[in-house]
């Protein structure tokens, strides 16, 4: 009896299969059960995902829907080529921005269309960014997914045109349970907890014995043990120091309609007209932004006389927001008037929005569209600390678009502010979706400083938010509103507040890293490994 005979499942020494065999054992058998999805179906969870990220977003926002999505995007990625991880990140991306930047589209196509390919490319680097797998290995990628989409949040705050960070996903996650981590590291910190829920998911499912127990131990307690933490440092490192009155002035409007195709001085009178509502004498009146339109200074003018005289009759002081011509530029400020009616205190924008406060590359497009007649002038940049002395307190002030940056909050609180004022304006946008982005942003600065945040808005949203995130009073669109809320003011420094983002950069950076060194070290075995006729 040969060999061959007595045993046939045995295979010659070199046939060509017995090497994969011997190296992979039973991983063969396995992988076609736990192992990468096919192409087909990696592009439809690419687009499931996409999706799902859209719909997160607010005004929705549909908070789970960011961990399923990461979940489907990394069960997507697993086990594919550079080139498919790259058109997997686009497929998801275009869905994603094409769907949630719609709003744009009314505002300005072209500004639509090219942010929507920016942020598709910035998905795509990190889907390319993250580790490929090899047979018969574990694979690291998964838990290299929630440091990317860290990055892309910062990335977002910074790029592009000094940053657009209204596609962010951590904006979805405010009624969620990962939100609560901001005091400790802001929205990078929400974002990983958040897409790490959603690696940590596609792991277990792809993982086995004991590596499935270890990842679900370590997602779980990841997700349930480190939100809580923040409530509690945010209670131990501020402290209450008192309340105070506020009145929020909404005056309603038409909406939908640019600055340069409305009368200016109707906007004015329309939230004079809700002022003369205010009873009693409260602690502070806040206008939005762009109330008072004026060539040049504002001071000495009809508008400036009305505001002092509402000061005067309140014994109030008042916050308005006021845009002045100079040269061939503009000046977007929030001015304060004391309770005797004087000027007393300025805030200047510093972060401007593109395309709606000023036109990036102005002497090209004027070429070759006419965006720029919808912005005939160029905000001016700011200079200056973002908080003003109130009455003997000290607020922190940032306008609008800057409530969307924490750097702007952050500076507003270290400089000693007690709450945040936002005044803003969302009148130019048809649909809900910019207010809707201009409250998540509110609260999540609230959260991440342990500060109150009022926002005052011409047409809605206004709103009074609690240092806990809590949406107290909320305006409707298009109305004319008052809201008389009395806010809590507190002191003291948060650990982000402090810190900010630079540690999670790096921490995100690092589990990046971490990941791709087994690929590394397989790399390089593989280039210093002698070659056949050395050994």
């Amino acid at each position: 009896m040969t060999n061959r005979d007595r045993f046939p499942r045995q295979r010659a020494p070199h046939s060509p299969a017995s090497g994969h065999e011997r190296a992979s054992g039973t991983e063969t058998t396995s992988r076609r059960g736990r192992g990468r999805l096919g192409l087909r179906a990696s592009c439809v969870l690419a687009v499931a995902a996409g999706a799902a990220f859209a719909a997160a977003a607010p005004p929705r926002g549909w908070w789970p829907l960011v961990p399923l999505g990461v979940a489907m995007w990394v069960l997507a990625l697993r086990g594919r080529t550079l080139r498919q991880r790259a058109g997997i990140g686009a497929a998801t991306g275009l869905v994603w921005f094409s769907s949630s930047l719609y709003w744009l589209s009314d505002f300005a196509v072209a500004g639509y269309l090219a942010v929507t390919v920016v942020e598709t490319a910035l998905l795509v680097a990190v889907a390319c960014a993250v580790p490929g797998s090899t047979p018969g290995r574990p694979w690291h990628g998964w838990w290299a997914v929630p440091a990317l989409l860290m990055l892309l949040d910062a990335a977002q705050t910074a790029f592009p045109f000094s940053g657009f960070p209204l596609p962010a996903l951590v904006l979805s996650q405010l009624d969620g349970p990962f939100a609560d981590a901001a005091p400790v590291g802001g929205s990078l910190l929400v974002t990983g907890l958040a897409a790490a829920a959603g690696a940590g998911l596609a792991a277990t499912i792809t993982a086995t014995g004991r590596q499935r127990v270890v990842v679900l131990a370590a997602t779980l307690a990841g997700s349930v043990a480190i939100p809580p933490v923040g409530a509690a440092v945010a209670a131990a490192t501020t402290t209450a120091t008192g309340r105070l009155d506020t009145a929020i002035v909404q005056g309603g409007g038409p909406r939908g309609l640019r600055a340069v195709f409305t009368d200016p001085q109707d906007t004015t009178d329309r939230h004079l007209a809700v002022a003369r509502d205010i009873t009693a004498s409260p602690d502070l009146v806040l206008f939005p932004e762009n109330v008072i339109t004026s060539r040049g200074p504002v001071i000495g003018g009809p508008n400036d006389r009305a505001v002092a005289e509402l000061a005067r009759r309140l014994a109030a002081p008042v916050i308005a927001g006021v845009t002045e011509t100079q040269g061939s530029g503009f000046r977007n400020a929030a001015l304060l008037w004391d309770a005797r009616g004087q000027q007393t205190g300025r805030y200047e924008k510093e972060h401007r929005v593109p395309f709606g406060e000023y036109i990036p590359g102005r002497a090209l497009l004027e070429k070759v569209t006419d965006l720029t007649a919808l912005v005939p002038r160029d905000a001016i940049v700011g200079d200056g600390t973002a908080a003003l002395d109130v009455a003997g307190r000290r607020l922190g002030v940032v306008i609008s678009y800057e409530v969307l940056f924490a750097d702007r909050v952050r500076e507003a609180v270290r400089a000693g502010g007690e709450l945040v004022l936002v005044p803003t304006n969302a009148s130019s946008y048809v649909t809900d979706d910019v207010p809707s982005i201009e409250v998540a942003a509110a609260r999540l600065r609230a959260l991440e400083s342990a500060r109150s945040v009022i926002q005052a808005a011409p047409t809605g949203y206004s709103a009074v938010v609690d240092p806990d995130g809590t949406v107290r009073a909320l305006s409707p669109l298009g109305d004319p509103a008052l809201l008389r809320e009395p806010v809590t003011l507190r002191t003291g420094l948060t650990p982000y507040t402090r810190l900010g983002d630079g540690p999670y950069i790096i921490l995100a950076a690092a589990a990046v890293a971490v990941a791709w060194l087994p690929a590394a070290r397989r790399r390089g075995r593989i280039v210093g490994s002698p070659r056949p006729a050395e050994r």
